[in-house]
């Protein structure tokens, strides 16, 4: 009998749903259309167990992205995720956002390049990290101010690939970088987590439903009436 997961990726404006047996994607359903989450998210969920022809109570256990990315995509997509493990009594697994998105480049570029997914923060900020072609980390994930200073961690004497929505933003800092190479409509979806899920599901590296929150990576400001 094959594993079948449920993935679910709402990190950022994209809203991804897909089901797998095993590391192969059964069906997905994707928006890229603002945050309409909160709208589209359990229909999506819907959708795609009807397509691969399941019921929910035959998921094994439910994937999501869990960031970095924007607050209010991570609550929605980890609260749903929880409240589903919860339900079924099915573990629930965490896969790292930039990470995934760094998956679906490895698999078809150089194998001695470097990989950078970026995406947008607030003003002249990223989230972003750098990782080699078997996904093991070389700059850790972490939210980088843009300026001529703070882009020189990427000299790291290889070809190194940058790519997601936050790639524009450092695009102009980065051309004197001889090795950079830039790569357009990169987006986290939930079909690059079917992998790297099925090999934690695998080694059982599961989290705690109860106690489990998204990495925000930076505190949530709101502005307050006065």
């Amino acid at each position: 009998m094959p594993t079948h997961l449920l993935c679910i990726e709402t990190a950022t404006t994209v809203c991804s749903v897909c089901v797998t047996a095993d590391d192969k994607i059964l069906s997905y359903k994707e928006i890229n259309n603002g945050f309409s989450h909160a709208e589209n998210l359990h229909v999506f969920i819907e959708d795609v167990l009807k397509e691969a022809n399941l019921s929910i109570k035959q998921i094994n256990a439910v994937v999501v992205s869990k960031g970095p990315g924007s607050y209010t995509g991570l609550r929605i997509g980890v609260s749903t995720a929880k409240g589903l493990c919860y339900a079924l009594q099915i573990p629930l697994i965490s896969i790292d956002t930039l990470q995934s998105m760094a998956y679906s480049i490895t698999s078809t570029k150089k194998e001695d390049a470097l990989y950078c997914p970026m995406l947008d923060a607030r003003r002249m900020e990223v989230y972003c990290a750098v990782y080699n072609a078997n996904l093991e980390t070389i700059t850790p994930v972490n939210a980088l101010v843009l300026d001529e200073k703070s882009v020189e961690i990427f000299n790291l004497n290889k070809a190194i690939y940058f790519f997601g929505d936050g790639m524009a933003k450092a695009k102009e800092l980065l051309q004197n970088n001889n090795n950079a190479i830039f790569i357009d409509a990169v987006f986290p979806s939930a079909k690059n987590m079917a992998t790297l899920a099925f090999t934690k599901f695998s080694k059982k590296q599961f989290e705690d439903v109860a106690y489990f929150e998204p990495f925000y990576l930076k505190e949530f400001f709101t502005t307050a009436k006065k």
